[in-house]
């Protein structure tokens, strides 16, 4: 399994928009949603996505994801398994420096919330901070989608 290390922050402008090389919608439900492990059904650009991630380490950066691409077909199935609470956002991809940050516009029950997330080589990996962060979330679990489906930013 490869380890998927990254850091989360809120988004205080929608400066990003402008400096986006790409963006794309994404559908994603969870067939399961425990505390340390999750199972993603994702729906981008026409494709579909299994995705399997296990516990944080204790500062929220790491931790072991395995994912695979499915036919359409197969995840729109897959979709029908999912918990009640799917998510749906639009991301954008920007660069800064040699990172791409992972913008995501949260829209349906959590309408109103925007994460950005850059991947790292390393837990201490230094990088370049676009203006439009704010604040680091990075291991707040009310900002994971898994938990973000369970309780919706509307009722924050």
């Amino acid at each position: 399994m490869a380890q998927e290390i990254e850091r989360k922050f809120l988004v205080k402008d929608k400066s990003y928009r402008h400096s986006a090389f790409r963006s794309y919608v994404i559908r994603q439900g969870y067939i399961c949603a425990e505390r340390g492990r999750t199972v993603r059904v994702r729906i981008r650009d026409g494709k579909g996505f299994l995705t399997v991630k296990g516990p944080s380490n204790p500062s929220g950066t790491s931790r072991y994801e395995w994912e695979r691409e499915l036919p359409l077909p197969e995840a729109e199935e897959l979709m029908m398994l999912c918990l009640p609470g799917v998510i749906d956002k639009v991301r954008y991809l920007v660069e800064c420096g040699t990172h791409v940050f992972e913008v995501d516009e949260f829209h349906g029950d959590n309408e109103g919330l925007v994460v950005a997330e850059v991947e790292l080589r390393s837990e201490d990996e230094a990088f370049g901070k676009p203006s439009f962060l704010g604040k680091e979330v990075t291991g707040e679990r009310k900002y994971y989608n898994s938990s973000l489906m369970a309780n919706p930013y509307k009722n924050w």
